[in-house]
């Protein structure tokens, strides 16, 4: 409860923090925090001109002729969130090793900067879809409310899992290098560029072992589909959250003091 406590103490200097990396992020670029949006955004346009013609037609239920487009959007949408704080939380004490030196101040804080930081960015990049929705004809259903307890759920992963590696990298430097490999195979692993149903039976149960299979998945049904959730295949993500959550605060307890004297 201490740490909790000084999470709130301290609020403001966290709140200060996040809309300080957001200006020194784009202090001199003239398309500011447009990059946040363009980039993914680019991103998906590739991937759309380069396999929707190969895949587009496997897409049940869409007759919009822009509709691999849209999967994508929809997919990149939860990805980017995870990735972003699954990739800075690797590295967030690391990188904050002199401040932590300096200043007295919750190391908790960091990945609260982190993720609130990146939901900044993923609520610019959702109002831009909606925007290209529009634009290609594709207006989401009521079932678009249940995208809050997603982002939620993503978040939670996120930060579990990436705080976890982020503690153990600080003495295991190799950490650090090793993740960005595996996230980008993670990638892959994860229904986002493709359809799950276009694999066979056995490989679609071995997908969903992957965490973010099922996350990616209920996004689609919001965003394209028009579909609610499916609360079954989110039990097993939910599950890895809390686990994850409650092993990375429990070694964040036993590595806090230890963590400064190495950084």
């Amino acid at each position: 409860m201490r740490h909790f406590k000084a999470i709130w103490a301290y609020r403001y200097f966290i709140l200060s923090s996040i809309l300080t990396e957001f200006r020194s992020r784009f202090a001199r670029s003239r398309l500011g925090g447009m990059w946040m949006i363009l980039n993914p955004l680019a991103q998906v346009a590739i991937y759309a001109l380069v396999l929707s013609a190969v895949l587009a037609a496997k897409l049940p239920g869409m007759n919009n002729q822009y509709a691999y487009a849209i999967y994508l959007m929809a997919g990149t949408l939860s990805w980017s969130l995870f990735s972003e704080i699954f990739g800075r939380s690797l590295n967030i004490f690391i990188e904050n090793g002199n401040l932590i030196k300096k200043i007295s101040f919750p190391k908790i804080a960091l990945p609260l900067i982190v993720t609130g930081s990146a939901l900044i960015n993923n609520f610019l990049l959702f109002c831009a879809i909606l925007i290209v929705f529009g634009l290609l004809g594709h207006i989401p259903t009521i079932h678009i409310m249940w995208l809050p307890i997603l982002t939620i759920l993503t978040v939670a992963l996120a930060i579990g899992l990436g705080l976890m590696l982020g503690i153990i990298n600080v003495f295991i430097r190799d950490i650090g290098q090793i993740m960005p490999i595996v996230l980008q195979f993670w990638f892959w692993l994860t229904p986002i560029v493709y359809v799950a149903d276009i694999l066979p039976e056995k490989y679609q149960k071995i997908l969903l072992i992957n965490p973010m299979s099922g996350v990616i998945m209920s996004y689609q049904n919001i965003l394209v589909y028009s579909k609610p959730i499916d609360r079954i295949i989110l039990l097993y993500p939910f599950s890895i959250a809390l686990l994850s959550l409650c092993l990375a605060l429990f070694m964040f307890l036993r590595a806090n003091e230890e963590m400064a004297d190495v950084l």
